[in-house]
């Protein structure tokens, strides 16, 4: 056969895993969405915005490891460059691929719509270095599959999202065949050397603590180290915390768990632990001022080991193009058991407090939605949790094995949830999709809801309806963190128009949430929206001291005057 600049993109895509490609239509790609559309093994998701879309494709790269979005020139492509800049900071592989003008334009000196209105054309792709690991501009139709191959290589080894630009007159003309995908996809490999001198002195590391903890990162999925983290967790016999970032990717019945460490506000007296340790072996771990509650959970360098994604460090030590899963492995087959932290928790462990039962009748409360929705988790379920209180609720909430929680902690961009839960959802249909969202967020994102009733796909989401943006109220409070309410039930049958399956339900009491969650549970053709009403200042404890600590970080004065 032939192939064109657009079908060896489309069976590129196809030949990395992607069944599902995240689209909004604008002219500059519209040529482009027809050879990705012949492909047999790709499906088109229409989005309802460029922004919604990026997120879509975000989370669509959390469950199946790598996702497209196929946006316009400019007023598509600046849209999406927020969610591809969430993707950047979360480490998924995304591709974005954009349309553009046609390439004779440029020579032609031509203004044209969609631009800046003036004749460099070449802005866009300079903006696009900054959040890609590598962004690629076609000019030639021959160039087209050496850049391609290396933008989704770059994408796939780094993981993280890249950028590939097609000119509108270039999707249907030929170009050179594909070669062996094993050059695109083919992993990257420790360097032995480094590896043998890595795995060396991480066993003398631990060795000299007489107390390590494990702490598992948000970057240990990116590395593809969850399995082998388990399997260093089961050798040591030490005790194991996750950051928030990273709940889930260690199992929470495994004896050894816990809990989150997350400074003040941890779960499980994770921090009583971690703290009294004396070696902290991180892996994929993130530190910023939101995991580290204001800088006041850092833990000190001078008793920290660092295994992060393609590399490992502590104090006096530096070691490169050490694969982080490869490392876990080789430390687990010659570890060292010492359990010594695991005989301390048992001491430091808090009692575990049954939940209160509300009484059916009396106003809703946050504790009450918490513990329904607990009941609700099991091992098909993912649950998303959105910026905001609903961090702290999901933050707490016991996970069966094999039950997925998906946070975008580095980010931080409220509305995420209710687009990546749609693009999760697209990416893995098998699974029990549960999303927890506050008022203002959803007002964010809300269009894609739309998108959900479209697909017919089942996702149970329990909106906060607190009247406002109560984490940034936490943090330092305003008129402007007041929104204006919604009917948020009602809203779902404007989605719903004349062909639509959701659910909108409206609870304000425990009874009405237990009546509302057994409805949304036996509808399998559409999303089903339960509208909690709580009061304004109902939030927990934890946002609370968290929001002090970062209102506090904040507020620093100036390091020089």
């Amino acid at each position: 056969m032939s192939w064109t600049v657009g079908s060896y993109l489309a069976e590129r895509l196809a030949q990395i895993g992607i069944e599902h490609h995240f689209v909004v239509p604008g002219d500059y790609n519209l040529v482009l969405l027809d050879k990705l559309q012949a492909h047999p093994k790709l499906s088109e998701i229409g989005c309802a915005n460029e922004l919604n879309c990026s997120f879509a494709a975000e989370g669509y790269a959390r469950a199946k490891g790598v996702a497209a979005a196929v946006v316009t020139f400019s007023v598509g492509a600046f849209s999406a460059f927020n969610g591809v800049g969430g993707a950047y900071a979360e480490n998924l592989p995304v591709i974005l691929i954009s349309g553009a003008p046609n390439t004779s334009d440029s020579g032609a000196f031509h203004l044209l719509h969609h631009t800046l209105g003036t004749h460099d054309f070449g802005y866009q792709l300079e903006m696009a270095k900054k959040i890609t690991c590598a962004a690629v501009a076609i000019r030639r139709a021959q160039d087209a599959p050496r850049l391609i191959d290396h933008a989704i290589r770059s994408a796939m080894s780094a993981k993280k999202p890249a950028y590939i630009e097609i000119p509108t007159n270039l999707s249907i003309a030929n170009c050179p065949a594909p070669g062996p995908i094993s050059a695109v996809i083919a992993p990257e490999r420790s360097d032995e050397i480094t590896l043998a001198m890595a795995v060396n002195a991480a066993l003398d590391w631990l060795k000299s603590k007489q107390k390590p903890v494990l702490l598992a990162g948000p970057k240990l999925r990116a590395a593809g180290a969850e399995a082998a983290f388990l399997q260093l967790a089961d050798a040591l016999g030490c005790a194991v915390a996750v950051l928030p970032g990273a709940k889930s990717f260690f199992p929470e019945d495994h004896k050894q768990f816990v809990g989150v460490y997350w400074g003040q506000v941890s779960t499980m007296g994770a921090d009583a632990i971690v703290d009294w340790s004396d070696g902290i072996f991180g892996a994929g771990v993130v530190f910023t001022d939101y995991s580290t509650v204001g800088w006041t959970a850092l833990p000190p360098d001078s008793i920290t080991l660092t295994a992060d994604l393609d590399h490992m460090s502590f104090t006096g030590a530096e070691f490169n193009r050490v694969q982080l899963a490869e490392l876990l492995s080789a430390l687990a087959e010659r570890a060292t058991r010492n359990s010594s932290t695991m005989v301390e928790y048992a001491h430091l462990r808090p009692d575990v407090l049954f939940p209160h039962i509300e009484e059916p009748k009396l106003p809703l409360h946050r504790n009450e939605i918490a513990r329904q929705i607990q009941q609700l988790l099991q091992p098909k379920t993912t649950l998303f949790v959105e910026t905001g209180d609903s961090w702290f609720n999901g933050v707490q909430m016991r996970l069966p094995r094999s039950c997925r929680f998906e946070i975008e902690m580095q980010w931080g961009h409220i509305g995420w949830s209710v687009p990546a839960s749609f693009g999760y959802a697209v990416g893995s249909p098998e699974r029990q999709i549960i999303l927890m969202v506050g008022d203002g967020s959803f007002q964010m994102t809300v269009q894609e809801v739309s998108q959900m009733v479209r697909a017919r796909l089942p996702i149970i989401i329990f909106l906060m309806n607190n009247r406002g943006y109560t984490i940034e109220v936490e943090i330092h409070d305003g008129l402007y963190n007041r929104i204006k309410n919604w009917n948020y039930a009602s809203l779902i049958e404007a989605f719903n128009a004349e062909d639509g399956h959701a659910k909108g339900i409206k609870a304000s009491n425990p009874e009405q949430l237990a009546q509302a969650i057994k409805l949304a549970t036996s509808n399998s053709d559409g999303p089903t929206l339960i509208e909690c009403v709580i009061d304004q200042d109902d939030c927990t404890r934890e946002l609370i001291t968290w929001g002090h600590y970062v209102a506090s970080a904040n507020a620093r004065p100036p390091a020089h005057k």
